[in-house]
């Protein structure tokens, strides 16, 4: 019996992605100066993101990061 498999790759490619997506929630933003944030990138911890932030302030002294839990879905600017 024939099956269509079109249609069981797209709800696996639609699963992985939305699982993959879920994992990094855990994002470092940098504060820019009109109140705004952008997101410079994103990790699966909380313990990840805090050693990443440490490195960037040491690397870029005049810029202001923050940890952030971030639900939202916009891709990251690195």
């Amino acid at each position: 019996m024939p099956q269509n498999s079109e249609y069981k790759a797209t709800i696996s490619e639609t699963q992985s992605k939305g699982y993959k997506q879920r994992l990094n929630s855990w994002a470092i933003a940098r504060l820019l100066p009109d109140a705004k944030r952008e997101i410079v990138a994103r990790f699966r911890s909380r313990s990840d993101a805090d050693g990443y932030m440490q490195h960037l302030c040491q690397v870029v002294p005049n810029a202001s990061f923050m940890v952030v839990f971030d639900c939202q879905r916009e891709e990251a600017a690195i």
